[in-house]
């Protein structure tokens, strides 16, 4: 990613930071975590890789460390009216748990939307919980106004001096851990705090090791804000790895970054999977998607710049797993890891053909295979298979092509891996041309009343084809949606979207719809 030069960035005196990070009070709450190789993913990138081991904290993530710092720091006037923030994650938990260290009373704003099993453990650390919006927004703005009426200090997740320094305190811990030869440093950055922290330190002591920061393709606010020189908002961001699905960054962590960060990468959820299963092979430990995006980020940018020999480090940032969420990881991890390809084909309706399509796969082993009849002179096939690497794909589909058999690549199909593969079924031949069939992937937030909503929202006159809908145990549910408009009413149907306000994107020139479901 192309970033302005360091020279035009505000100066930022990194040696300020190299004390207050030296100063900073974490260790009553936290531990030194480990530092430790992953053999098996070191072998298969070809460097040595090291997994900083921030899961290994009493509440499972990195975040206890700058919030019992910035709590550390208050005036004892500030002590005795209390903390207060907005959080449905780990910083709930951090200030949770250093307020109960310190003995301060603790509001920790959520929104309603969070999940019971997060609010359980906040409340567990002795901390009140008020529940208020739909979103982490809505919480943060509720959260000042309490703050501003209880007199409560407000502990910022990133955006915060004390915050940035007790994150920085891992990379004192890093640099104290690694060996000299250390390289690179990966990082996942959500609104900037701990990449902040870590790069300040790293900067101010060993200035040529690199920062690099790495984000999911659909939460990208920082590695755009450096990009363009100036803090960008995005409009949404993925849930996936929630715990980095900001869409605002910082002004100070920005300003920071600007100075410390390298380079950016980006990853998808398919490599964030990987990148779970990684570390669960090498440590027996499973990361939350937020926690495995920085070794997703390792595993991606030493394979582009082709490192091989090198010491890189990642930041494994939390391990808050949501259960359900798993079956979808596990899903999604072998097309992450480039070992399964998924393909959709079209057979003559011919004796014969589906047997040459099947010789002409090899001996390769099949994950999923659906056939569905289409029409007298043809028939459609989705099918999964394991692969070694990723260039097979290409090699496969030509050997398809040479067979006189048409064929597509789907395995970057989100439609496809997210809902066609689960609900392939066939045609209908009923739709008109005047209440054509359109169809859109959403992200309904999981809770009560969102499809009562969309529903009523709904104009009544239109016509639900189609409804399909998955959830792998985070914030949102994906929901994949047919519905017959008459032509003349596109302006409708886009503002209905928009007044809905859920993720959308339609997909109805999607192939993997149009081959399988498609009208």
């Amino acid at each position: 990613m192309a970033r302005k030069p360091a020279t035009a960035h505000p100066r930022v005196d990194l040696n300020a930071y190299l004390t207050r990070i030296l100063n900073a009070k974490v260790y009553d709450v936290a531990i030194e975590t480990s530092l430790d190789v992953a053999t098996q993913l070191s072998a298969r990138t070809k460097n040595t890789v090291l997994l900083k081991r921030e899961d290994q904290q009493s509440v499972f993530s990195f975040k206890l460390r700058g919030a019992y710092n910035k709590i550390a720091h208050l005036t004892a006037a500030q002590h005795k009216k209390g903390v207060i923030a907005a959080s449905a994650g780990n910083h709930a938990q951090g200030v949770a748990l250093a307020a109960q260290r310190l003995q301060l009373k603790a509001t920790i704003v959520m929104p309603t939307t969070t999940p019971a099993i997060k609010i359980d453990a906040v409340k567990s650390r002795g901390a009140q919980v008020v529940l208020h919006g739909n979103s982490y927004s809505d919480a943060y703005d509720h959260a000042m106004i309490l703050a501003k009426k209880s007199g409560q200090s407000f502990v910022h997740p990133f955006d915060d001096p004390d915050v940035i320094a007790g994150q920085g305190t891992i990379g004192m811990e890093i640099l104290r851990q690694a060996p000299d030869s250390l390289h690179a440093v990966f990082v996942a950055v959500g609104g900037g705090g701990l990449i902040s922290g870590i790069g300040a330190y790293l900067k101010a002591v060993r200035p040529g090791v690199k920062v690099i920061a790495v984000q999911p393709i659909d939460s990208s606010a920082m590695t755009q804000s450096l990009a363009a020189g100036k803090r960008v908002a995005l409009t949404d961001v993925g849930l996936f790895a929630d715990g980095v699905a900001v869409k605002l960054v910082g002004e100070e962590t920005f300003r920071i970054a600007q100075v410390v960060v390298d380079d950016t990468i980006l990853v998808s959820t398919d490599e964030i999977s990987a990148a779970i299963k990684d570390v669960f092979v090498d440590t027996r430990s499973i990361l939350e998607p937020a926690g495995a995006v920085a070794i997703a980020g390792l595993k991606a940018y030493a394979a582009k710049k082709r490192w091989q020999g090198k010491t890189l480090a990642a930041v494994a940032c939390g391990a808050n797993m949501n259960f359900d969420r798993l079956r979808f990881v596990a899903e999604r991890a072998e097309i992450g890891e480039a070992r399964e390809a998924l393909i959709a084909a079209t057979l003559d309706e011919s004796p014969g053909s589906f047997r040459r399509f099947v010789a002409t796969l090899g001996a390769r082993n099949v994950t999923e295979f659906n056939y569905r009849y289409a029409n007298a002179t043809e028939a459609h096939v989705f099918v999964g298979l394991q692969i070694a690497e990723r260039n097979e794909v290409a090699q496969l589909l030509k050997s398809l092509r040479q067979a006189d058999i048409k064929c597509i690549d789907m395995t970057d199909n989100e439609l496809a891996k997210s809902h066609v593969r689960h609900l392939v079924g066939g045609h209908s031949p009923t739709m008109q041309k005047t209440l054509r069939e359109r169809v859109f992937r959403f992200e309904f937030p999981e809770r009560p009343g969102a499809l009562m909503r969309f529903l009523s929202a709904m104009d009544h006159n239109w016509n639900i084809t189609l409804f399909h809908y998955r959830n792998h145990g985070s914030d949102s549910g994906r929901v994949f949606v047919g519905m017959q408009v008459p032509t003349n009413q596109s302006v409708q149907l886009g503002k209905f979207i928009s007044d809905l306000g859920y993720p959308c994107v339609e997909e109805t020139q999607n192939p993997a719809y149009r081959l399988f479901l498609g009208g």
